[in-house]
């Protein structure tokens, strides 16, 4: 078995979870509503359960596209601190000036 890397094993969960969005939410509306019968409401747990763990929104880390480091992650620009300042200072991204670094 080939070794995958990080940030590969996370497009590939990001992919998981676009596919499976629309039938974990179905499953979660089912086993919320209340004026469901009990049994109902446990076979849609068992069935979100049965789905793939890949496929919850919450596995998906966020990482830098430059260098794939998981921390100091900015949002905005989608890299880290670090690909951040070496990209500033070369002037390679817009908007950012190099002050007393």
């Amino acid at each position: 078995m080939a070794k995958t890397s990080a940030i590969e094993k996370n497009k590939r969960r990001r992919k998981t979870v676009a596919n499976q969005a629309a039938k974990r939410a179905a499953l979660k509306a089912i086993i919320m509503k209340q004026d469901l019968p009990i049994e109902e409401r446990f076979k849609a747990t068992l069935k979100l359960a049965s789905l793939p763990r890949d496929g919850s929104k919450t596995r998906i880390r966020n990482r830098c596209e430059v260098t794939g480091r998981p921390r100091a992650f900015y949002r905005k620009l989608k890299m880290s601190r670090i690909a951040l300042r070496e990209l500033g200072n070369l002037g390679k991204v817009p908007g950012v000036v190099k002050s007393s670094w």
